[in-house]
């Protein structure tokens, strides 16, 4: 019986051997060898770092481009109440990463009647010059999520939805900018 199974496996080990020895030359002819075809038909490459996507756009036309949206948003944001007539949407969101996340912070603040210093102090984790003594924040405090700052300074709100119309509200503006 123990001859049977060493037998079976040995056969087994030695198909799957050749199987896989005959299986890397082929694979290692290229597109014009055998399986050209499924290698030209898929278009997931086999390369992980073409896995990554590329942004054809460097880093300071980001921020241009960014700025010069800031600027063409300042009078509307104003004209909401966002911001006051004084500050403008540069000088607002300049510790935010992002724009969108900027404007959520905006619109969530002037929503729920937060002092938009505080909420941005808390999503951001940057302290301006601006006094947020009064805020709920503690100095050197990471950054939080928009849904939790807006908890820890209005605990009586509904939290996620006001981050949910807020982030909304965001995504509007940008688009009504083309962005």
């Amino acid at each position: 019986m123990r001859q049977t199974i060493f037998a079976g496996a040995s056969l087994l080990l030695g198909i799957w051997i050749s199987l896989t020895a005959g299986v890397a030359p082929v694979a290692a002819q290229g597109p014009a060898g055998a399986g050209a075809s499924a290698a030209q038909g898929s278009s997931h490459s086999i390369n992980p770092i073409k896995w990554v996507k590329k942004d054809s756009r460097s880093s300071t036309d980001l921020a241009a481009s960014r700025s010069d949206l800031e600027k063409k948003l300042t009078p509307n944001l104003q004209t909401q109440g966002l911001l006051t007539p004084n500050v403008n949407a540069t000088d607002a969101c300049a510790p935010f990463k992002t724009l969108d996340g900027c404007l959520a912070a905006l619109h969530a603040s002037h929503n729920l009647g937060v002092d938009f210093n505080c909420l941005r102090a808390d999503v951001t984790g940057v302290h301006t010059s601006v006094d947020v003594s009064s805020c709920k924040v503690a100095d050197g405090e990471k950054p939080q999520r928009l849904s939790s700052a807006i908890h820890q300074l209005k605990a009586d709100a509904n939290a996620k939805q006001a981050t949910k119309d807020a982030e909304q509200q965001a995504r509007d503006d940008l688009k009504a900018f083309g962005s």
